[in-house]
């Protein structure tokens, strides 16, 4: 087993290293907490200011796991019609540690009585950096002289857009959340180079999709669904469906195509404070070499301006 581990983990590490691509977004279960980072439109929707931390360790006991953590913070301004927000990430994959930083912006538009129209526009910077002097690459436990330095930290921007449409209890948008292909790549001799350049085949497009049904005064089912498309790869899926208890207990399910199932559970503890957790089983083979994946959500909703909030923001 610890073979076969060993593998796998060199086989992974390949992967990361020898094709130095890093425009490809994180992976979160509970991407509806973190949804600014795919689709900037949505800054400022829920009308309070909002923070948000998400933590996932995914693959857990496989060697190189991913490991990511995003903050986000925004809010509406000159009263709903414009939204602000920052977003920070933070992911470890093997010896890949990348850090990507954004501003979003939000130009919000009033449709009819109950719904918003948004146009978003985000910018800012990826950091990477691959450390190859934590890798013990011989038997005896030292170190290649070859990998016994890190790479340069290379920084490059990037930008995105999208649009979004919400009402309280629905919600879609389609966005480009990273417009610019940045690449890691490596000669012969091991020196890091970057390459960056916009190029529509690689663009990733999302949709997004949700709404909260009433079944009862004490049992909403929150419905949401997620669809990313790029130039010749497979389209993927994640699918959700969320109970919501007494506007206390939230319980439910989710499935990401060809990948995993997960359960997701969460505590409305007031209606601005909520906590949250998934856990994800794989259903492909590298399930085989890890105990699943966990994922803990934090958000919070700040009064605004005097304004307190009464209900929870199902989006």
């Amino acid at each position: 087993m610890k073979k076969t581990k060993k593998i796998a983990l060199i086989a992974f590490l390949f992967a990361v290293v020898a094709t130095g691509k890093a425009q490809y977004d994180a992976l979160f279960t509970q991407y509806m907490f973190n949804e600014m980072f795919i689709n900037p439109a949505y800054t400022g929707s829920k009308e309070a200011m909002s923070a948000t931390v998400l933590h996932r360790q995914q693959w857990v006991n496989f060697p190189g796991r991913p490991v990511t953590t995003s903050f986000s913070l925004h809010g509406p301004l000159l009263q709903n019609k414009m939204g602000l927000g920052l977003s920070v990430l933070n992911e470890k994959i093997g010896v890949l540690n990348r850090n990507l930083v954004y501003l979003s912006y939000a130009y919000r538009v009033k449709t009819g009585d109950k719904g918003h129209l948004s146009f978003g526009l985000m910018g800012g910077v990826h950091m990477q950096q691959n450390k190859f002097a934590s890798l013990k690459t011989n038997d005896d436990g030292t170190f290649d002289p070859q990998l016994s330095q890190n790479s340069t930290n290379l920084m490059s921007p990037n930008f995105g857009g999208g649009i979004y449409f919400n009402t309280k209890t629905f919600y879609t948008g389609i966005s480009i959340p990273r417009m610019v292909d940045d690449r890691m790549l490596f000669s012969t001799n091991g020196a890091a180079l970057q390459s960056t350049k916009v190029s529509a085949s690689q663009f990733t497009y999302y949709f997004t999709i949700g709404n909260m049904f009433t079944l009862s005064d004490n049992l909403k089912l929150k419905g949401q669904a997620m669809v990313k498309a790029v130039q010749n790869a497979p389209i993927q899926y994640d699918i959700s469906a969320n109970f919501l208890i007494k506007e206390m207990i939230w319980a439910g399910v989710s499935y990401r195509s060809n990948a995993a199932v997960a359960a997701i559970v969460g505590i409305q503890i007031n209606p601005q404070f909520l906590v949250s957790y998934s856990y994800d089983y794989s259903i492909n083979e590298i399930q085989k070499y890890s105990q699943g994946s966990h994922e803990i959500g934090i958000n919070y909703l700040f009064s605004y301006k005097g304004k307190k909030v009464v209900t929870p923001r199902y989006f």
